[in-house]
């Protein structure tokens, strides 16, 4: 019997490698009426694995759980 790959897979191994990895994703918005710019949004994400935050000591509190 040979196991079989599905594009399930793919999926969770690209999560793994996110979570060991960790990636930040920063976006700039404006949005804009009449080439006149309104509201101006920055964003930034960082996502990674809990053992990878801690080793660039983000602090995490799970009060309340």
């Amino acid at each position: 019997m040979e196991p079989t790959r599905t594009d399930q897979h793919a999926v969770v191994e690209l999560l793994d490698v996110l979570l060991e990895k960790g990636v930040i994703i920063q976006a700039d918005i404006v949005v804009t009426v009449a080439d006149i710019p309104l509201v101006g949004i920055s964003l930034r994400a960082a996502i990674a694995g809990m053992a990878k935050m801690s080793e660039y000591g983000a602090e995490m509190s799970w009060s309340g759980v």
